[in-house]
């Protein structure tokens, strides 16, 4: 039986909760109709989260990106609310959709938008060097 859109998404247990980690999901055939031409938008989407309690499962968040084919909104609209869907399901530590939206009359238009669970702060981001050597060692 064939899959169907859906605005359902699902969630499942975080199997590292007591760790940040960073889950990097692209989208790259997200298309819906501008609202006001009702011709096709295109774009690619990039969701980062830090999941809390929840991971997202892609095969519902495949079917809940579909749903959006065949409506029509604009690039910031669509973009805060599939951020609002998404942090509403899982409600992860922090959350960033980017939305990276392909030429329509000479013009790329790039919506990103975040949700921070309230109380949550990053730990210090650790750079690497890319030789191996560590982040403060010269050879």
């Amino acid at each position: 039986m064939p899959s169907l859109p859906s605005k359902t998404i699902e969630t499942f247990p975080n199997p590292n909760p007591e760790r940040d980690y960073r889950v990097h999901i692209e989208v790259p055939e997200f298309t819906c109709l501008c609202p006001l031409t009702g011709q096709p938008d295109f774009a690619v989407f990039e969701i980062d989260y830090i999941p809390d309690k929840r991971n997202i499962e892609l095969k519902s968040l495949k079917l809940y990106m579909w749903s959006y084919r065949d409506e029509g909104a604009f690039h910031e609209a669509v973009t805060n609310r599939i951020l609002d869907d998404l942090a509403g399901a899982a409600r992860p530590r922090f959350m960033r959709v980017t939305a990276k939206w392909y030429v329509r009359g000479g013009i790329f238009t790039t919506v990103v938008a975040e949700h921070r669970k309230r109380g949550w702060k990053p730990a210090p981001r650790v750079e690497l060097d890319a030789l191996g050597g560590g982040a403060n060692t010269r050879g």
